[in-house]
């Protein structure tokens, strides 16, 4: 299918109803993207027709432009990105909201709400999200004129008024859960209602780690945005670093060698297969099947070490850097790698075997916490989570980018929508990435790794998509006059797939919630920036 041939009759039926639109000159630092400008008063018209149109919602954030604040709301349809802006007066920031037709939106708007004080006038919960009485009610973080270490309270007060939910009913009880768990997870809050075992309902209360991301980027070199990106969520590290840095090397216009991008793909997917091998074992010791918790914690840990001993970090952090990579393969650690994927690959089918054989094991994870084709395409579902309830969504694959536009890219869709499922396109995603891995290996031809950096042109912008281990993954960055970030921001898939969590733990018994949780393994880190 041709990747933008809806726009033209999408734009055609927003004219049609008065909608205030006009598309801007292609950009090709916004590529997959294209783009159009909306009134605000029509802001909440878009959203409608987006959602009419079956747009799937990606993203939203802003900017602090002086006297006006710009907001951005990026939608995909049959593989092509509408990137759509509107500005709204700084003494009267409001607009219409898009939650009320896509449920994905809510948090991310509250999320400017708190941040930058824009009212998103009919949204259905305007509740703080990320505020957490941190700061002043009438102080926005995310304006310029804040400072970045803001005015320290000597002691911050209690966020005890959050109005969650309150169940009633004969029998119906609530269970607080977090936000500081006895293990060593960062934290987050879960209020449940249930009767008996079985679990009503779930509200989540996150953005206790709320780092000021966004606010640390500001003024930042290049190189610096790129640490800062690999610390979004330090199991994306790769993901989130080479997201920072496309959006940058095409503000900049800057050329990848062809090298260097093989060897992000190559560290890429080792970074998928870690964390897939680390995540099957834990799903089965939630579910106290010992045994394969320690057989895939073996696994991911020789993984690692591989990382350490040919790129110089077990996590493989900071090996991506604006124009390039830090770290070259010789021919022996070609070896090393292709030995251990011929060593690990029978592994994981034995283990796999087991698994999927173990009564008890399929009697904790086959159907238990099941989430619907529809309610994950309503969400716009990402990565094992949307793929093994049949939403077939990879950005590898859908909209290419270099080297994964000359590769073949297999993606698992399984439409179980339960704890097994999920497991099992973990595992078909490690298999997969063994094959792209061996093939880039072959695409490995002799060059340098790195171009050097050059400043962009002022007030130079882009937008870098990656296809990370848990799914598509977002960055937009800005450059102020000076060549230093003036805007940056990440979209974790967290931030789409953790609301998913109180959907498909409904009717389960609360037993069940650890594994349901792990089987999503949403980043505190990555959703709270």
């Amino acid at each position: 299918m041709k990747r933008f041939a809806w726009l033209d009759a999408f734009l055609g039926r927003l004219v049609a109803e008065d909608v205030m639109v006009r598309e801007q000159p292609a950009v090709p630092a916004l590529a997959p993207a294209r783009t159009i400008s909306v009134d605000a008063d029509h802001w909440g018209k878009l959203g409608q027709a987006a959602k009419n149109w079956g747009c799937r919602w990606v993203a939203c954030w802003g900017e602090d432009r002086g006297e006006h604040f710009q907001v951005h709301t990026c939608f995909e349809k049959d593989r092509g990105y509408l990137l759509a802006r509107t500005d709204v007066r700084r003494l009267t920031p409001i607009l219409p909201s898009h939650a009320p037709y896509f449920a994905a939106a809510d948090r991310a708007e509250r999320h400017l709400q708190d941040l930058f004080g824009i009212v998103f006038g009919d949204h259905p919960d305007p509740r703080r999200w990320i505020r957490h009485q941190a700061w002043k009610d009438s102080e926005y973080p995310l304006r310029k004129d804040f400072p970045l270490a803001g005015h320290p309270q000597p002691q911050t007060p209690a966020d005890n008024d959050y109005k969650f939910l309150f169940a009633q009913g004969s029998g119906v009880y609530e269970i607080p859960v977090g936000p500081v768990h006895a293990s060593i997870i960062e934290p987050g809050h879960f209020r449940f209602q249930a009767v008996g075992e079985t679990v009503l309902h779930l509200e989540e209360r996150l953005g206790y780690v709320h780092k000021g991301t966004e606010k640390l980027a500001e003024g930042r070199d290049a190189a610096g945005l790129a640490r800062l990106a690999a610390r979004v969520s330090g199991d994306s590290t790769v993901t989130h670093g080479w997201a920072a840095c496309m959006a940058m090397e095409k503000a900049a216009g800057l050329e990848v060698p062809t090298r260097a991008l093989v060897l992000r793909a190559i560290m890429a997917e080792r970074e998928r297969i870690a964390n897939h091998l680390g995540d099957i074992g834990a799903i089965c010791n939630d579910v106290s099947f010992s045994f394969a918790f320690y057989q895939f914690s073996r696994l991911r840990e020789l993984w690692q070490r591989i990382n350490l001993e040919i790129f110089g970090h077990r996590l493989l952090m900071d090996r991506v850097i604006p124009g390039g990579v830090t770290v070259d393969l010789v021919p022996e650690a070609i070896a090393a790698q292709r030995a251990q994927i011929r060593a690990v690959r029978p592994q994981l089918d034995r283990l796999m075997d087991i698994i999927n054989t173990s009564p008890t094991v399929e009697d904790r994870l086959i159907g238990t916490g099941k989430l619907s084709h529809e309610v994950a395409a309503e969400f716009g579902a990402l990565g094992y989570v949307g793929r093994a309830s049949g939403v077939d969504l990879d950005v590898r694959r859908d909209s290419p980018y270099a080297p994964y536009d000359i590769l073949t890219v297999s993606v698992p869709i399984l439409h179980g929508g339960d704890v097994a499922a999920r497991v099992r396109v973990r595992a078909d995603e490690i298999r997969n990435s063994f094959v792209l891995i061996e093939t880039l290996f072959d695409k490995l031809m002799p060059g340098p790794t790195c171009a050097p950096w050059v400043p962009p042109a002022p007030d130079s912008h882009g937008l870098g998509l990656i296809e990370g281990w848990r799914g598509e993954t977002l960055a937009f960055v800005r450059f102020a006059d000076d060549g230093r970030i003036a805007r940056y921001y990440p979209r974790d898939p967290s931030l789409i797939n953790w609301p998913l969590l109180e959907h498909l733990i409904q009717e389960n018994i609360v037993p069940d919630f650890p594994v349901c949780n792990k089987s999503v393994n949403g980043s505190y880190s990555g959703n709270d920036l």
